[in-house]
């Protein structure tokens, strides 16, 4: 595991079991990004990661 899979391992280990909405996770997205402004190209680049990672299936 690397160092920076430490808050990706606490996530699934707290919430893994937890449903959420894209919606919701958009929201999450934004609030981050107004409390944390120098994370916002890191989390812009993971939500449209998110956003086409079925496009190489086409």
């Amino acid at each position: 595991m690397y160092y920076t899979d430490r808050g990706i391992e606490e996530l699934e280990k707290r919430r893994g079991e937890e449903e959420v909405t894209l919606a919701w996770l958009a929201e999450q997205l934004r609030i981050f990004t107004d409390l944390n402004p120098e994370f916002e190209t890191a989390v812009d680049r993971l939500a449209t990661w998110l956003a086409r990672d079925d496009d190489d299936d086409e």
